[in-house]
């Protein structure tokens, strides 16, 4: 059985400053749950507590532990507000264990004189539909997998053995009722490193942080459509890759621009 995020979203309780969701196993990635996930949950608790109208301009998230089946609990506390700008703080805590920190920055629109800058979208080699879609396969794939679908136009899918470092991928969510803001967070960390294609057989991977920046979100319906993810391993040492990721929206506007350390444990 799976349960939708805006299913998950309508059954929060909130709490004073603090909101509670229950995380099912459907979400999960390995021993935790999808972090695209967990920091989606985490932009709704800051809007629920603190009242916040801004757009969401930046989010940074430090995956501390992993976060188990059940209710899981976001903390919020405003750092500081001031008149365009609010930081926001916020702790997830799973079975009273601290999981996760995550900050969110969420600034008003200013009148600038600077000219309008805004990124070109590379189209991807493949269409959509000449690619076969990455299947969800109980105890191989994640979990999460059977809510997001994915098609590798650029790159390889992990464990094939092919030496990339960077990957062009069509996404889209299988669930329809969530907000823009929601959705771009959630797909913005879908796809995994593009390193495991490296490797010829299971290897586990995990984000260690992750720091993502939202440009104005674009107008329209987001929900229709294929996104286009584009990423690229910058560095790697010691068990550790730096990556970087641009979340093009099915229109083809920048939706946002992300940045990742992860562990590779092969």
């Amino acid at each position: 059985m799976t349960v939708a995020l805006s299913e998950i979203l309508s059954g929060r309780r909130l709490d004073g400053d603090t909101v509670t969701y229950t995380a099912t196993d459907d979400w999960a990635q390995g021993r935790t749950m999808f972090g695209g996930f967990l920091s989606a949950l985490a932009v709704v608790a800051m809007r629920d507590t603190l009242g916040l109208d801004m757009p969401l301009r930046a989010l940074q998230t430090n995956f501390v532990g992993p976060v188990a089946v059940g209710e899981v609990h976001y903390k919020t506390r405003l750092l500081r507000q001031g008149k365009s700008v609010s930081q926001v703080h916020c702790e997830i805590y799973s079975d009273d264990t601290l999981a996760g920190l995550v900050v969110g920055v969420f600034g008003a629109a200013r009148e600038t004189q600077l000219p309008l800058r805004t990124p070109t979208r590379t189209p991807l080699p493949k269409a959509v539909d000449d690619i076969p879609a990455l299947p969800f396969i109980p105890k191989i794939t994640p979990n999460f997998l059977q809510h997001v679908e994915m098609r590798w136009a650029v790159g390889s899918i992990p464990y094939m053995g092919n030496p990339f470092w960077e990957s062009g991928i069509y996404i889209r969510a299988k669930d329809a009722g969530i907000s823009p803001e929601v959705l771009i967070v959630m797909l913005s960390d879908g796809p995994p490193t593009p390193c495991l294609s490296h490797f010829k057989g299971p290897v586990m991977a995990s984000s260690v942080s992750w720091s993502l920046e939202l440009p104005p979100l674009p107008a329209g319906n987001l929900e229709d459509g294929w996104f286009q993810i584009d990423m690229e391993t910058t560095a790697g040492s010691d068990g550790y890759v730096n990556q970087s990721a641009k979340l093009w929206t099915p229109s083809g506007e920048l939706a946002s621009l992300g940045y990742q350390v992860v562990a590779v444990y092969g």
